[in-house]
């Protein structure tokens, strides 16, 4: 965990500084920071990154621009922390591929937490690189939870629609492999280990996310309906990732 990457892009340098100094403190190696969106995507240039925290509001740019620009390069874990705080604000930052949002003011400590339980279910499963989600050794928790499709392939899902590979990384709608960002990926994989249960959204955020459900409700929200728009053939009447009014979210066979 302690050689990920992790770029802070903050104008505001008594921010940028502090989460720096908490992050070096705990021993993360790698901490970046840059005060403009130019700067960040330079310093990405020449170094990548696996996590990004991001200011909206940058002196010259929109961190909404500056995330759209980075997901043509890859899939950086990207968290908005900005004092924008409208609904309409948090959801074009998850519409842009965000993947989660912290407004101002926060408890540095907080972030830290949140960047450590990102980092920790990186290790403990998942591992990015250049851009493709690619699967690592399972734990033998993981292996215990391990289901099986109607064809009797290990973390293989398969659906009338579309087909989920865990050990591949690869989401398969109607033959055709489309791009599935990693928390999308591992949210309708927690879904697939768990057909016909119902999960309240706090249950989902903690089982992808961590911080034992401690996240807004608007990223589940916000992954779901992504979810929706790749494996549904009509997003807004869905036969397979159902909404259950007042309890949750589930996924069914027909």
């Amino acid at each position: 965990m302690l050689h990920r990457r992790i770029l802070i892009v903050e104008d505001e340098q008594a921010i940028a500084e502090m989460v720096k100094l908490l992050l070096v403190r705990d021993g993360f190696q790698y901490v970046f920071s840059a005060a403009t969106a130019a700067e960040a995507f330079s310093l990405i240039e020449a170094n990548g990154a696996d996590i990004i925290l991001l200011d909206v509001m940058l002196p010259d740019g929109s961190g909404f621009e500056l995330c759209d620009r980075l997901r043509r390069y890859g899939e950086p874990h990207i968290i908005f922390m900005t004092a924008r705080v409208s609904d309409l604000d948090v959801l074009t930052g998850f519409a842009v591929g965000g993947d989660d949002y912290i407004t101002k003011p926060f408890n540095p400590l907080e972030v830290v937490a949140r960047i450590k339980a990102r980092l920790r279910r990186m290790e403990e499963g998942w591992s990015e690189a250049g851009g493709k989600l690619r699967s690592v050794a399972p734990s033998s928790s993981l292996k215990q939870q391990e289901q099986t499709d109607v064809k009797g392939n290990k973390g293989i899902y398969t659906y009338s629609r579309f087909t989920l590979d865990e050990a591949a990384g690869e989401l398969i709608v109607e033959g055709v492999p489309v791009a599935c960002p990693a928390q999308e990926f591992l949210l309708l994989l927690h879904l697939c280990k768990h057909p016909g249960i119902v999960f309240t959204k706090s249950q989902l955020y903690e089982a992808v996310w961590g911080m034992n459900g401690m996240g807004d409700d608007n990223t589940v929200m916000v992954h779901i309906r992504r979810i929706r728009e790749k494996i549904e053939h009509d997003p807004g009447k869905p036969v397979f990732l159902l909404t259950i009014r007042g309890l949750g979210y589930k996924l069914i066979k027909e």
